[in-house]
């Protein structure tokens, strides 16, 4: 069965709102001193009142024991099957900055690092130098020539740039040099077909140019890539949910996943707060009906490994919470893309807190939203691929499937 073109069958119009609010790397790991996890330490009246009028669960959102990355995370909330819908990091980098791709072009998202004499990475984000200072760099890097192709490179934030591959049949099939972790040397990038073998030749020599460019640089002495794609073709949320959607998002990122799944990006400077976003909604509630809010501090935080940061970023959300139900959306869904447990400075395969709000939902005994109130819920361990037909349900968008 096609999933996506059954609910497309079904999916109707009305007047109500949806609003999903994304904390991402929402879930976390008990801190060991207190047993409690970050979400579970930060004081948050607000999001608990609401649980409490509320339906909540946890979400897996890919698979059990899968560790899923943003592009995958955020695919499923938006209900497109990860391992039906495979998308490259580079592309959505590409589309969140706006970024003049052509066709036959691939992208990979970069990131600066520190490596030490020994070429062993000692940290992937390089401290997390400015984006003034990338941008200087992305300029020394300019200087590298290919035979027969073209390496086309752009500061995105931070510590992160995008490398554009421009030339003759080039194929995107290629794995990562970024090892995912500190305390290993990158990876020698290899083509996983036939036809991506040149573009695998093109990106090592690119990769070794750019290390002996920037080996006097300090923090940012290496460039890793990942995530090589090209442009998909994906259904929009128009086609399939009859939604006029709209993404509130500061990172570019996030930005190219909404424009990949059809959304309209209302902009916001990169530095907007949480009440900030809040009152961009505002301004346009009666222009759509689906608002993808994003929220990325919890996960930066939970990379980081700091714990109170990340509480802390969590107690931001819930100070502003009340501006969003002021605003009186029918439907609110809260949750994250993935965990990122401080504890483990990374993303994780933990499941995820999510609560439904809407006047429709069957509410159940949840007092506290937290990944233990959630285990507690009606809903239980579910699919993330399911949220989106229940906030489509709960907003009276689906018709009765089959007679």
């Amino acid at each position: 069965m096609d999933r996506l073109s059954e609910i497309g069958k079904i999916s109707i119009e009305s007047p109500d709102k949806i609003v999903m609010l994304v904390l991402d790397g929402l879930g976390g790991l008990p801190h060991p001193d207190t047993g409690e996890t970050e979400l579970e330490t930060a004081r948050t009246p607000n999001m608990d009142n609401l649980a409490h009028r509320s339906v909540c669960g946890l979400l897996e959102p890919i698979s059990p024991g899968f560790t899923p990355g943003s592009g995958p995370g955020h695919l499923a909330l938006f209900g497109y099957d990860p391992f039906e819908f495979t998308i490259g990091r580079g592309i959505l980098e590409a589309l969140g900055i706006d970024y003049p791709m052509e066709a036959g072009d691939i992208a990979a998202r970069g990131n600066f690092c520190t490596a030490d004499d020994k070429g062993i990475i000692v940290d992937r984000r390089a401290g997390r130098i400015s984006t003034e200072k990338a941008a200087e760099l992305c300029d020394i890097l300019t200087a590298i020539p290919l035979e027969g192709a073209q390496a086309l490179i752009t500061p995105v934030r931070g510590h992160r740039f995008l490398l554009v591959l421009r030339g003759s049949n080039l194929g995107p099939h290629l794995s990562d040099s970024d090892p995912g972790r500190s305390g290993l040397k990158p990876e020698r990038v290899r083509a996983t077909d036939e036809a991506s073998r040149h573009a695998a030749t093109l990106v090592n020599t690119w990769l070794a140019k750019a290390a002996e460019l920037l080996r006097d640089e300090h923090p940012a002495n290496m460039a890793l890539l990942r995530g090589f794609s090209q442009h998909p073709d994906l259904p929009s949320m128009q086609d399939v949910y009859k939604l006029r959607s709209a993404a509130i998002a500061t990172y570019p990122m996030y930005r190219g996943l909404a424009k990949l799944v059809g959304m309209d990006v209302i902009p916001v400077a990169i530095d907007s707060t949480i009440e900030e976003q809040i009152e961009v909604l505002r301004r346009n509630f009666n222009d759509y009906s689906f608002f993808f809010i994003h929220f990325k501090p919890t996960d930066a935080a939970g990379e980081d490994g700091d714990f109170e940061a990340k509480v802390r970023a969590i107690e931001s959300v819930d100070a502003a919470l009340p501006k969003l139900l002021d605003i009186n959306p029918e439907v609110i869904m809260i949750t994250g893309d993935h965990s990122t447990p401080a504890i483990l400075k990374s993303h994780s395969w933990h499941p995820v807190p999510f609560l439904l709000y809407s006047k429709w939902c069957r509410t159940d005994e949840t007092s506290k939203f937290s990944e233990r109130g959630c285990a507690r819920g009606a809903l239980g361990r579910m699919s993330t691929l399911d949220i989106m037909p229940l906030g489509m349900a709960n907003a009276l968008k689906l018709a009765k499937y089959g007679a």
